[in-house]
């Protein structure tokens, strides 16, 4: 890979922008070759996308590999860091969530917002409710797989990152159902949970799996150095070509459904992004600084409780609401916003490492920015 004067990589520097054109170029496929973005999607397994499976694979099976599992048990023995992931994200994440967007959705939007729609049950709603009902399954789904990914560009702790990407991904198959039924108003909601357990697996347990056995093998027969100095080396380019190729996948399958509502888009954004904000912001700099915690930790704790797992929320809206409803419309605005959003945060993290009292960050790698 071409390298730029400051020893990044062309993709590395200029992430941002390849997103973006992957955003574009995954609406223009679906706008222009709806077949094909229609082909592609229909290739799933409990409504899990296998082409968005193996791209997801070959995005995280990079970060699993370069994982000193030895790391992970010191971890492990972290409390601190584990359990105010789990507050953040099961006793304030799901409920501002919702205060948030029925305060813009349900009142300062809700003028823009007319009409009604028919739920997969029969049943007739506002619509504006089905946005809020979407954003809801947004909020009780914290990230499990691409936070991984935040983390490993942030700098942060991988192994602290897969205790509690395992350690929520085993809380949500308890309070996913309770938490959506509570906020969504019913007695109970049907949670997919053969998508949860495929979804995770593939994921997060395949490639952590595929890391660790051959991690092991590689030192074992061609040594450490070799691992480190050839083999990392050929990978770096595979995690950010995958997530490129999981973008365009993602907006190819709902490309024809931006374009035709591009200002309810909106409307649903700005709540999204304002939770994102808030979330990312009590993590980071109020709770990690407040305990103490080193950046390294730091940084994936707000990662984690920031981003969501989109691809569990729009499997739900699907099956409760419909594919057409307002609701799996919510859930895909949630990740159109998110990738743009978590790199920024990402730099954002960065910038602001000096704020922590353990960095580790060279003066290239934080912006520049090394100062106390």
């Amino acid at each position: 890979m071409a390298k730029t004067v400051t020893g990044l990589s062309i993709f590395e520097r200029y992430l941002t922008v390849w997103v973006l054109l992957c955003i574009a170029g995954g609406i223009f496929l679906g706008k222009t070759a709806p077949n094909v973005a229609t082909a592609l999607n229909d290739l799933s397994v409990h409504q899990v996308s296998i082409p968005i499976a193996v791209c997801l694979f070959f995005m995280m099976y990079p970060i699993m590999v370069k994982i000193d599992f030895s790391q992970v048990l010191k971890s492990a023995k972290t409390p601190k860091p584990v359990l105010l992931t789990l507050f953040i994200n099961w006793a304030i994440k799901p409920f501002t969530m919702f205060a948030i967007s029925y305060f813009f959705l349900g009142y300062l939007f809700k003028d823009f917002l007319p009409g009604t729609e028919i739920l997969a049950n029969g049943e007739e709603v506002e619509l504006w409710r089905s946005y809020i009902a979407g954003t809801i399954l947004l909020g009780i789904a914290p990230c499990t797989a691409m936070v991984l990914m935040w983390s490993y560009l942030s700098k942060g702790n991988d192994g602290l990152t897969l205790v509690m990407v395992a350690i929520n991904s085993l809380v949500m198959l308890f309070l996913y159902g309770p938490l959506g039924g509570l906020l969504l108003g019913v007695n109970s909601m049907p949670v997919p949970w053969q998508t949860m357990f495929l979804s995770v697996s593939i994921y997060v347990a395949l490639p952590l799996v595929a890391g660790y056995f051959s991690r092991k093998w590689i030192i074992r027969y061609k040594g450490m150095g070799w691992f480190k100095n050839q083999f990392l080396h050929r990978l770096t380019p595979v995690s950010i070509t995958a997530l490129l190729l999981t973008l365009i996948l993602l907006f190819s399958f709902k490309g024809e459904v931006i374009i035709n509502n591009p200002l309810t888009i909106l409307w649903i954004a700005i709540p999204l992004f304002i939770q994102t904000i808030f979330i990312f912001s009590i993590g980071y700099f109020l709770f990690s600084r407040w305990l103490k915690l080193s950046y390294h930790d730091a940084a994936p704790v707000a990662m984690i409780g920031a981003s969501n797992h989109f691809e569990v929320a729009i499997a739900t809206a699907v099956i409760l609401f419909g594919l057409s409803s307002g609701a799996a419309l919510a859930t895909v605005v949630g990740v159109l916003i998110e990738v743009p959003l978590m790199l920024m945060l990402v730099l954002l993290c960065k910038r602001t490492c000096y704020l922590f009292d353990e960095c580790h960050l060279d003066h290239q790698e934080c912006g520049g920015n090394t100062q106390k």
